[in-house]
């Protein structure tokens, strides 16, 4: 409960980038679901110039953050039309999953899925079978990315895990040290900023949520 209390304490992080890039507009891909759409303005968005060159993605990620951690990396995205905050951003992911919180937040039905038969494994490392996958547009600045999401029915902090596939399609590099997201577009290096503070609220969240059930499995042991 000691690290519950310390994270109760941490107040929202002031993270901002320096300076905008000018991106070059891409064509959106279609997608099924129209009625997302969306002229919402982005604002967990932040440009920083840098050179065309492939290499640069690995630039050296300077801002500073709240140093020494070992948060996650929790950022905002606009998914489906709309931003989503409480959004890991996960290397070590497979797939891309959506959690119970946003597929309600966005109204989906089962008709919206397609069958996704293959199991996953939650981080508790139970087998978790899928209600079914998605594709949906996933926007950073101007730029839109088609991901297919795996939906689950299981209880997470985070409204959707972006994983490899997202990254990859992306060109992306993510660094959970300097919590932040790098990629090329445009000609442009971009940047998506994380959250520490989103991040400690969710492993909090998750501690909370894993005593509630420890003390009710007790409790029907007991009975």
């Amino acid at each position: 409960m000691d690290r519950i209390d310390k994270y109760r304490r941490v107040e929202e992080d002031q993270l901002q980038g320096k300076g905008k890039a000018k991106v070059i507009p891409q064509e959106r891909r279609d997608f099924r679901l129209d009625r997302y759409n969306s002229s919402r303005p982005w604002r967990d968005f932040v440009g920083q110039s840098g050179s065309a060159d492939a290499q640069v993605v690995n630039a050296i990620f300077r801002e500073p953050v709240q140093q020494p951690h070992d948060d996650t990396l929790v950022v905002t995205l606009r998914i489906g039309g709309y931003d989503v905050r409480r959004v890991m951003v996960d290397q070590g992911s497979a797939v891309d999953v959506m959690y119970p919180d946003l597929y309600k937040g966005l109204g989906l039905k089962p008709e919206d899925l397609t069958t996704y038969n293959s199991p996953l494994v939650s981080f508790e490392g139970r087998m978790v079978a899928p209600k079914g996958l998605i594709r949906l547009p996933v926007q950073v600045g101007t730029d839109v990315v088609d991901v297919d999401f795996i939906v689950v029915d299981v209880f997470s902090p985070y409204t959707a895990i972006m994983g490899r596939p997202w990254l990859h399609t992306l060109k992306a590099v993510s660094s959970t040290l300097h919590q932040k997201v790098k990629y090329l577009s445009g000609g442009q290096v971009l940047e998506i900023v994380g959250s520490q503070a989103a991040a400690r609220q969710c492993l909090v969240a998750a501690i909370q949520h894993r005593l509630e059930a420890e003390t009710s499995a007790r409790t029907d042991n007991e009975l």
